[in-house]
């Protein structure tokens, strides 16, 4: 299992590189690339939010 930190780290990783991939998406007019960065964006969140989680309850 994943520590809280690392699934934190992961998630805005993850989320970062979708805020790339949805605007290089839009700059190039490649709806499924922008498509594949909301995707990505919405998995980082909520990887970054199972980090927040594990914290609270100290897993």
């Amino acid at each position: 299992m994943k520590s809280s930190a690392q699934d934190r780290i992961e998630g805005t990783a993850r989320t970062i590189a979708g805020v790339v991939k949805e605007e290089a998406g839009k700059a190039t007019g490649h709806a499924e690339l922008q498509e594949e960065g909301r995707a990505d964006q919405f998995v980082g969140r909520s990887q970054s939010k199972i980090g927040r989680i594990k914290a609270i309850l100290g897993s």
